[in-house]
C-alpha cells in the first residue's frame, strides 16, 4: 500500500494545512503520492485529474466530509479501490477518521493492519421511450422528488414488475444500507447495518400516512414511473447529481455488481459511530 491518491474537499483551507505536513511524511516513508489538481494548486506539487488517479494507486485518502467520500466512491466504484475517509466536514458517517488521528491510522493502512469493509451500491437508469438516456452508480440513495413549487407527484412503483402502489408524495427514496442514515432516515426509514444486502424504499411526505418505508431483498428491481405532468421533478443521486424527469419516464434501480470499499479503523465499530454522530444516550 505504497501508492496513495489524495482527493480533498474543494474550497476548504483545512486540507491544505494538513497536507503541508502529511505529504513530506508520506514521501519520507517511501510512498508515492498522487494529489488531485484542485488540491495541488494550493500546495505547489504536481496534480492529477481525479479520474486519472484510481488506476495509479493502491488506495485513496479523502480529506473532506461525506459528500466528498460519496463522489470518490462513485469515481472508483468499478475498480474496487479502498478509500480512507478523513473527516474535515460536519457529521461524517463515512469519514470516520478524525484529523488528529491521520498519521496513526495511515501507518496501519500502509502496513495492511486496517480492515476494509465492502458496501453495497446501486445502479439507476432513466428509461425514456424504452431507451436508457442516463445511468448512474449510487452509494447512498436514488431520489425522485418534486421541486420547491411543484404539487404532490404520482409515482407508480413496481418491484420485479409487480405493481406495489402509486405513491402520492413529495417524492420517493431508494436507499442502500449505507444511505439508511442519510435522507432515508429523515423520511422515517430504519437504520440498517451497513454491510447487509437489502434495499430501502421510503416515500417522502406521503399523502396517505399508511405509506411506510419498506425493506426489500437486494436482488429485486425497483421501477418508478412518473405519472404527473410537470417539468419540476428530478432524479437525484447521492444528493449530488441531478437529472430532470418527464411524464412516463421510468427510473429503474437495481443492485450494482460493484461494491464501495471503505477502510474501517480497527478500534471503531458501527455502534460507536451511531452513538457519536446521533448523540445516543445524551440528555
Amino acid at each position: 500500500m505504497k501508492k496513495i491518491g489524495i482527493i480533498s474537499k474543494t474550497g476548504h483551507p483545512e486540507p491544505l494545512k494538513i497536507l503541508k505536513e502529511l505529504l513530506p511524511w508520506l514521501r519520507k516513508i517511501g510512498c508515492e503520492v498522487y494529489v488531485d489538481y484542485e488540491t495541488s494548486s494550493g500546495l505547489d506539487v504536481e496534480g492529477h485529474q481525479r479520474s486519472q488517479i484510481p488506476p495509479l494507486v493502491d488506495f485513496i485518502a479523502v480529506l473532506g466530509g461525506d459528500g466528498t467520500m460519496l463522489s470518490v466512491a462513485r469515481l472508483v466504484g468499478e475498480r474496487g479501490i479502498p478509500i480512507l475517509g478523513i473527516n474535515i466536514g460536519g457529521l461524517g458517517f463515512l469519514t470516520a477518521v478524525q484529523k488528529e488521528e491521520i498519521f496513526e491510522v495511515l501507518e496501519k493502512v500502509i502496513s495492511g493492519q486496517c480492515p476494509v469493509e465492502g458496501r453495497m451500491m446501486l445502479t439507476a437508469c432513466v428509461l425514456r421511450h424504452s431507451e436508457c438516456i442516463a445511468e448512474y452508480l449510487v452509494v447512498n440513495d436514488v431520489v425522485v422528488n418534486k421541486g420547491a413549487l411543484a404539487r404532490i407527484i404520482d409515482l407508480e412503483t413496481y418491484i420485479d414488475n409487480d405493481y406495489v402502489a402509486t405513491f402520492k408524495a413529495d417524492g420517493l427514496i431508494v436507499s442502500t444500507p449505507t444511505g439508511s442514515t442519510a435522507y432515508a432516515l429523515s423520511a422515517g426509514g430504519p437504520i440498517v447495518f451497513p454491510t447487509l444486502n437489502c434495499i430501502i424504499l421510503a416515500p417522502i411526505c406521503p399523502h396517505t400516512l399508511t405509506n411506510r418505508p419498506i425493506v426489500l431483498p437486494d436482488g429485486v428491481s425497483v421501477d418508478i414511473v412518473l405519472k404527473s405532468l410537470t417539468e419540476d421533478v428530478f432524479l437525484t443521486v447521492d444528493g449530488q447529481v441531478g437529472f430532470s424527469l418527464r411524464k412516463n419516464d421510468i427510473v429503474q434501480v437495481r443492485k450494482s455488481a460493484f461494491k464501495a470499499q471503505f477502510f474501517i479503523p480497527c478500534e471503531r465499530d458501527y455502534f460507536n459511530i451511531l452513538r457519536t454522530k446521533l448523540k445516543w444516550g445524551e440528555r
